[in-house]
Formats: C-alpha cells, sequence, structure tokens
C-alpha cells in the first residue's frame, strides 16, 4: 500500500507541472511536464489520436553537467500570436503566420540554479519547439555532447526515408516500415562523392511518415543557424526517433555561448496529405527577412552549360593536364581537349537561344582555370574563381549577354575545400558584381577541407550562411549545391534563391532516378525550401549524348513539363541542350510559359510516392499553371478548377502524355490539345506510367 501510495504521489507531482496548449483550431494538443526524475517530457495528439507519445527533452554536454534531469518548472507563460507575411518570392503572395504559444522555464537546482527556456509554438499544421539558453552566471559557454529530443511514435509507421549521413542527402529513398529499415540499410547506401552514415538505424531529415491510421507526419528542423545539422536514430524496438547531431571533426557537436538557442524541430501532421505539402510552419519558424532592399532578389529561369557535361558529352576541363598548380600553370601554351564547352562560340550559342526564348540568363559550369584535377586530391587551393580559361573571355561574353537581355549565372566549384573559397569569396563576389552577374552556383563536391570536417557539422553551417549573407553585400543571389538541407531560412536571407541537397535530375545521367522520386520529394527535401532540381529534359537516352552512357531519365517527357509545378522553386532550369529543344518546340513552349513565381497554389490531390497535382496562379498575372506526376504506375488525375474566378471562361492548353506513352518503351509519345475551362469544369487526365500531364491556363481572349 505504501509503494502504491508514493507511485500514486509521483504520478501526481509530475501532472502538477503539466502544461497543455492546443492549436488555433484546436486539433492538436501539445502538453509538457516533468517525469518523477525531472525529466522533461512532452506529447503532441492530432483530433485525440496520438502523434508524439510521451518523449523526453535534453542535451547532454561534454563537460558540464547535462541537461537531462532533475529540473523543476519555475515559469510558463502562454501567447497567441497571429499575422499575414509576404515572401520576397514564393508558393503563395500572402502566409499566415498563426500559433499558439507555450514557454515554459525549467531550472536545474542542484546545478548552481541553472536555467533553460524551452518554447512550443502549436501551429493548426503541427509542432515547432526549440531550446534557448539565456545568459546567466553559471551558463556562458557550453559543448554539446548530444541533443537528446525524442519523437516517441505510436507505432510501426510506413516511412520515407534515407540513410543518416554526416556528409550527402543524394540517397535514393526508400519506402518501408520502419521496423524494416536495420535490414534494408546496407543496400540502401549507394556510393557517393563524399558520404559517411553513422548508424544501422540513422535516418535524415525532413522524414516523411503515415501512420496505419492515416496521419501523415514529417519530421525536421527549422532555423539552423550556429548549430550542427540534425538528424534521427530510430530505436527500431520501441519506435523511438532521437536526434542525432552532425560532430566536428574532433567529434564536438556543438559550441554554444549563451545568450542563445537550438534550431525549431519541427512536427508536421494532418490526415490528408495535401497538408502536408501546403504547410507554411517551417517557413514561419524562420526570421523575417534582414534586408531593408530586396529589390534585387528575383526568381530565375535559365538555361546553361552543363547537361552535356553532366552526360559526359563535353567537359568542364581545358585540357587533360593532370598536375594543375594555379598562378603557375600557363594555360596557354597547353593542348585543348576538344571538348571543352564553356569556350566562347558555344557559350554564345546558349545566349541566343536564351535571348531568343525569353529566358533570364544562363549558366556556365567549367569557365574557370582547375578543372583538370578538382576532384579526389584532397586539393586545398583548387579554384580562385576569378581567373578563366583562355578560351572564354568573361568581358566580351558578359558583354554579349547584356547586349540581349541576358546575365550570365556564375558557377563556383568549391570542391569542398570550405576554408579557400572564404578566402577567395570577397575578390569572386566583387568580380560578379563589376561585370553584372547578379546570382551565382555553389558546390561543394567530395570531402570537406579543413579536413575531417564534414558537411552538416556547426562549422560548416556557419560557413553555407556566410557565403549567403556576404553575398547579400554584393547583392548576389545564392543556389547552393551540396550543402545542408534547407530549414526554412530563405524567409530570413530570401537571396538564398536556391539549394540541391538530394538527388537531382543529374543522377538520371548516372543510373537514374526511380519513378517515383518526384512523387516523394515535395513531402521531403522541399519541406525546408525549394530545390534547383534541373527538369526539361526531353531527349531522356542519354547515349544519344554519349554512346558510353546507357542511362536514361526515368519520366516521360511530359511529366518533365510537368515538374515545373510540382517542384516548386524560384529558380528554375530547362536543363536539356538547345539542339533537342528545337525538335520539340511546341511541347518547350510550356517552359518558356510557366511562371517561377506565384500568387497561390492549391494542391489539388497527393499521397507520398504515388501521386501529386498541383495547381497555381502565376505572380501578378491573371494565368494558372497545372502539373500532375505520377510514379511507375499509369493512372488518372482528377483536375478541379474551382479556383478560377467564377463566371469567367479561359483556354487551357493540355500538354499529356500520349495514348502508348512509357516512362521506359516509349517516353517522347505526348499529345497537346486546347480545351475552354471555368471554375466548374472538371477533368479526368490519364497519366503514364512515369509520365505527367502540363496545363496552362490563359484568359479567353474575345474577338
Amino acid at each position: 500500500m505504501k509503494k502504491l501510495f508514493s507511485a500514486i504521489f509521483l504520478l501526481a507531482a509530475a501532472l502538477m507541472n503539466a502544461q497543455t496548449i492546443s492549436s488555433p483550431d484546436k486539433n492538436l494538443t501539445l502538453t509538457f511536464a516533468l517525469s518523477a526524475k525531472g525529466e522533461p517530457t512532452y506529447n503532441l495528439t492530432y483530433k485525440d489520436k496520438p502523434v508524439i507519445k510521451t518523449s523526453k527533452l535534453g542535451l547532454d554536454l561534454k563537460k558540464e553537467a547535462d541537461m537531462l534531469e532533475g529540473f523543476k518548472v519555475t515559469n510558463t507563460a502562454k501567447a497567441t500570436f497571429d499575422e499575414t507575411w509576404s515572401p520576397v518570392w514564393g508558393e503563395q503572395k500572402n502566409i499566415r503566420n498563426h500559433y499558439n504559444e507555450l514557454l515554459v522555464t525549467i531550472a536545474q537546482p542542484a546545478v548552481k540554479g541553472r536555467y533553460i527556456n524551452i518554447r512550443f509554438r502549436v501551429f493548426n499544421d503541427g509542432l515547432g519547439f526549440r531550446y534557448e539558453f539565456p545568459e546567466q552566471t553559471d551558463l556562458n559557454y557550453f559543448v554539446i555532447k548530444e541533443e537528446k529530443t525524442q519523437f516517441a511514435l505510436a507505432g510501426d509507421h510506413k516511412a520515407f526515408w534515407l540513410p543518416g549521413d554526416y556528409d550527402t542527402q543524394e540517397y535514393s529513398t526508400v519506402t518501408s516500415k520502419l521496423s524494416e529499415v536495420r535490414g534494408k540499410m546496407k543496400e540502401a547506401i549507394t556510393p557517393n562523392a563524399s558520404q559517411h552514415p553513422f548508424s544501422d538505424t540513422g535516418l535524415q531529415t525532413p522524414l516523411m511518415m503515415k501512420s496505419d491510421d492515416g496521419l501523415y507526419i514529417n519530421i525536421h528542423e527549422a532555423g539552423l543557424i550556429n548549430y550542427s545539422c540534425m538528424s534521427l536514430n530510430l530505436d527500431d524496438k520501441n519506435m523511438i526517433l532521437e536526434s542525432w547531431l552532425t560532430p566536428d571533426a574532433i567529434g564536438d557537436k556543438g559550441y554554444m555561448q549563451t545568450t542563445t538557442q537550438s534550431p525549431w524541430r519541427t512536427i508536421v501532421v494532418s490526415d490528408r496529405a495535401t497538408d502536408i505539402l501546403a504547410s507554411k510552419l517551417i517557413l514561419n519558424l524562420n526570421e523575417p527577412t534582414q534586408y531593408k532592399d530586396v529589390s534585387w532578389i528575383k526568381p530565375v529561369k535559365y538555361v546553361g552549360v552543363w547537361w552535356e557535361m553532366i552526360t559526359g558529352k563535353s567537359t568542364w576541363a581545358y585540357n587533360d593536364l593532370t598536375n594543375v598548380k594555379l598562378g603557375i600553370t600557363d594555360y596557354s601554351k597547353t593542348k585543348p581537349n576538344g571538348k571543352h564547352a564553356a569556350n566562347n562560340a558555344h557559350v554564345r550559342e546558349y545566349i541566343d537561344f536564351a535571348a531568343k526564348h525569353g529566358f533570364d540568363a544562363v549558366l556556365v559550369e567549367g569557365w574557370n582555370e582547375g578543372w583538370e584535377d578538382w576532384f579526389g586530391k584532397s586539393k586545398e587551393f583548387v579554384f580562385d574563381f576569378v581567373t578563366p580559361y583562355p578560351d572564354f573571355d568573361i568581358k566580351a561574353l558578359n558583354s554579349y549577354a547584356h547586349s540581349k537581355g541576358v546575365k550570365l549565372i556564375m558557377h563556383h566549384e568549391t570542391s569542398g575545400a570550405a576554408a579557400n573559397y572564404e578566402r577567395h569569396m570577397d575578390k569572386a563576389y566583387q568580380l560578379m558584381s563589376d561585370l553584372g552577374y547578379n546570382a551565382v552556383k555553389s558546390g561543394y563536391v567530395g570531402d570537406i577541407i579543413p579536413r575531417g570536417e564534414f558537411h552538416y557539422s556547426q562549422s560548416m553551417i556557419n560557413h553555407y550562411n556566410y557565403a549567403i549573407t556576404k553575398a547579400a553585400e554584393y547583392k548576389i543571389m545564392v543556389n547552393a549545391h551540396e550543402a545542408v538541407r534547407p530549414t526554412g531560412l530563405s524567409r530570413t536571407y530570401p537571396n538564398l534563391i536556391g539549394n540541391e541537397a538530394a538527388r537531382g535530375t543529374e543522377y538520371e545521367a548516372f543510373g537514374g532516378n526511380n519513378p517515383d522520386h518526384t512523387t516523394i520529394l515535395p513531402f521531403t527535401r522541399l519541406m525546408g525550401g525549394p530545390m534547383d532540381y534541373t527538369p526539361g529534359i526531353f531527349q531522356t537516352k542519354v547515349s544519344a549524348y554519349n554512346p558510353d552512357n546507357n542511362s536514361f531519365v526515368h519520366t516521360t517527357l511530359i511529366k518533365q513539363l510537368a515538374l515545373y509545378v510540382t517542384m516548386y522553386s524560384p529558380l528554375q532550369m530547362a536543363a536539356d541542350l538547345p539542339e533537342t529543344y528545337n525538335k520539340y518546340l511546341d511541347a518547350f513552349q510550356f517552359i518558356k510559359d510557366v511562371a517561377v513565381d506565384w500568387d497561390e497554389s492549391y494542391i489539388l490531390e497527393a499521397e507520398p510516392g504515388d501521386y501529386i497535382t498541383i495547381a497555381r496562379k502565376a505572380k501578378g498575372k491573371d494565368e494558372w499553371y497545372v502539373g500532375a506526376v505520377s510514379d511507375e504506375n499509369a493512372r488518372t488525375a482528377k483536375i478541379t478548377f474551382e479556383y478560377l474566378p467564377k463566371g469567367k471562361t479561359y483556354i487551357a492548353t493540355i500538354y499529356a502524355d500520349g495514348a502508348d506513352a512509357h516512362y521506359e518503351k516509349n517516353p517522347q509519345s505526348y499529345t497537346i490539345k486546347t480545351i475552354k475551362v471555368n471554375s466548374k469544369t472538371k477533368l479526368n487526365q490519364k497519366l503514364a506510367p512515369g509520365g505527367g500531364v502540363a496545363i496552362s491556363i490563359k484568359e479567353e481572349v474575345k474577338k
């Protein structure tokens, strides 16, 4: 009886510390409480269904006493916030930021009264929470050994996952039960230029899941600043996910100085998959833009000297040297290899094509010295980012582009040598500013230098953010490849106009992406921000460009068009070669027409791994565009038009898979037709295996 009384007393004591807060629509409820040991915990329900069962919070520190138990609640505060803000660019002209907040202050009396804050924000579409570390007498500097945030799941969910890795996100997504992760991990870890998997059950975020009772759950983070990137480690016996931070070269996971905070840990949840894609929770958890002038930040549609090198048709390198020393090697005295793509005549062809078809810019890769021995040598001074090859007249080509109303996009491949890039950054950005380049594509292929650092450690997170803010000083937009997956920082730094951070179209030339790839990415990688996926490949057989490469694009030609709508980005590339587009100018018209900035977006139907259908209204125009994509299975997309203004008739141009289209057997079979539509129209449109449909909708012109 005494033991029973003690248990009841301890439970009551814990419940006395419980604090509950719900979302504005009351569907989500967050409960915070301390355990009998003084461990901070939380749980989350959606419409009375468990999303996250009671889960522990806290941090394991390297030298100081851990922030795991022995806490007491010393203060709580609740607040409600509701605003509507307008992004510089985006999927919507206006975004509502509406949440209820609970701020809990907890102290550790045994550790000289040390205290921290945990801030919870509950939105209609999910939860965000973070740790906050106020400045205090006995907490100024500390080193994180590991963050111990738990996400205790309510079941063995279906998951769409990538292997946890400190260096790459460029794996194919695996779809399986969480209990199957361990058994599938070895096969899931495919070769990459730089990789460091950390556990047999390690998983990356954003992690998309679906429960047996129909809940869609997405776990990620927001506002990743001065902290290392979070992955998740799965306890597959108890179905508990726990945060797993990326270490630095000596194994530490974060050097902190108060006042500071962690990134937000995010859980987006709904019983409708469409709500996951529509969520703006991660953006809302980031700070408003810090730039007073954003007039120089503009969405971009571009072509580029790129795909021909990816396929092996051409080269980045000017010659076949195997040992280059910048500033010493005299390229004018070397023999060109005859396959260097970034040459004056060829770049002018791209500029002419861009100007003729109304594109904003031309990306040119391989323009600068150093590409002969750039990869795999652990070479620090690999590029200087300012010295062109002899056959690339940077000033003349820049003037030619500007005379045609086209800008050039700079390319800065660092080969992972981040320290070298920072040494050259001001000079490189100044060159861009002097020549009128307003956008740069940066790259971080290979192992990081300083050696031993990982792509997603705290110091590299700081490097990526430094590059963005430094570029802003020169009014330059950044498209970072091989950098960390985005966490909504484009709200704060809207010149971060694009990222790669996943398997992009380039992998179609490296063996191919799975047909369901782009039905999953919007639920995973794109949750934190747009992706420079580089769609628009019309010649799906890579051997047409390089007879030694038998890879093929795992989509129909029409699905490539649909991706411009379903794979949101303010930076969209028409990635194929001009000579190929000239063979399919009727289909190419959609790429010319489709917008890259939007007033409204409507998720019409979606199921991760199977299909997505999205409609969007072009920014400031009476035009709409619809894209639908499918996995390897044929299906019928159910497309509605209720978003059109009532009482008006529009002309819809439908770019559809042909009756015999198939991503493997007949990818270039398509039809184009026009029909009249209004807000009451409903369309059942067949999609081929690996196929899609793309629709442009414009106001009917009265004669």
